[in-house]
């Protein structure tokens, strides 16, 4: 048991609960000098020059952050100034997940994350999320805030299902120099406990069928920029389809997008795999773009072809009179 693992839990076990309430004028004056001090933490975990700097940081930013959420009803403070540190909220806001990565010298990423529950009373009660990805080869596991797949988490698409609500957590890991992973995962609260990873994610409906995953994980190279996010017009998440650049599919730090589409649609609590999202994108004769010069500017609901992109150019061209 390491030492970074020790002192995050003595700090988060000896956790007492604040009787309050809401929030008074006074705390939350008290919340923004403590958000000011946070804020420089979380820009040297971002930006420090060397790892023992960003670690140090990151220990530093730990028992400071329990201290503000100490205070009555913080729930209700945003945190907003602090950029670097990842806060994602459900549409129920029940809960809200604080998330960072700590780069190490390797260029490996270490993860850091605490979930925090909403309470009548205003007293705190915090979950620390304790990053075991590095010492687990097995992704498709089912585990509680001990045993967390460590990421940063950009997004959270929440669905109910006979009387359980079901969170469907979107996190992005920039993993080493070589490759980066995109991760959906799933959250629950079973006995008021967070549980992470089940059977939900669905390939039975494929043409060569593959078992469930608890927890699904798309790696990629470095030098790719790829979408995974759920798409709300059309009710599914919405994913780049990959492929390896130089033919070696056993080797994910060369998959790049090819510009088609899978997803994942939500039927029956599970989300169900679709191969192909977008099946009249390309009618015949019409052939792709090889790659985007900007994949970030991709529109997932309006795929283009070179035909489609050349008919925009010559209508934009100014007619001669």
């Amino acid at each position: 048991m390491n030492k970074t693992y020790l002192l995050l839990l003595w700090i988060f076990t000896g956790i007492t609960a604040a009787q309050a309430q809401h929030l008074h004028h006074a705390d939350s004056l008290l919340l923004v000098k403590q958000q000011d001090s946070l804020e420089q933490l979380a820009y040297t975990i971002l930006n420090g020059k060397s790892e023992d700097i960003r670690q140090q940081s990151s220990d530093q930013l730990i028992p400071m952050l329990v201290r503000a959420l100490k205070t009555p009803y913080s729930f209700n403070f945003p945190f907003d100034s602090l950029v670097s540190i990842s806060i994602q909220y459900p549409q129920d806001s029940t809960f809200r997940i604080f998330s960072w990565g700590v780069e190490k010298d390797n260029t490996f990423y270490r993860h850091y994350g605490a979930i925090q529950m909403r309470t009548k009373n205003g007293q705190l009660k915090l979950f620390p999320l304790f990053d075991n990805s590095d010492y687990s080869a097995n992704t498709d596991t089912v585990g509680d805030n001990k045993a967390w797949y460590g990421c940063l988490y950009y997004k959270i698409v929440q669905r109910h299902y006979f009387n359980s609500e079901y969170y469907t957590l979107f996190g992005y890991d920039a993993n080493n120099m070589r490759s980066t992973k995109k991760v959906l995962d799933m959250l629950q609260f079973k006995n008021g406990k967070p549980v992470f990873g089940g059977p939900f994610f669905s390939f039975a409906e494929d043409t060569v069928p593959k078992p469930t995953r608890r927890r699904f994980i798309v790696e990629y190279s470095k030098k790719a920029t790829i979408s995974l996010s759920y798409n709300p017009e059309m009710d599914m998440i919405v994913y780049d389809h990959l492929i390896s650049a130089t033919n070696e599919p056993g080797k994910p730090y060369t998959y790049v997008p090819d510009l088609d589409y899978e997803g994942f649609k939500w039927k029956g609590g599970k989300w169900v795999h679709i191969e192909k999202v977008f099946h009249d994108a390309l009618p015949l004769g019409k052939f792709p773009v090889q790659q985007p010069q900007d994949q970030r500017k991709k529109d997932l609901m309006h795929p283009k072809t070179l035909e489609d992109m050349e008919a925009e150019k010559a209508a934009k061209k100014p007619k001669n009179k």
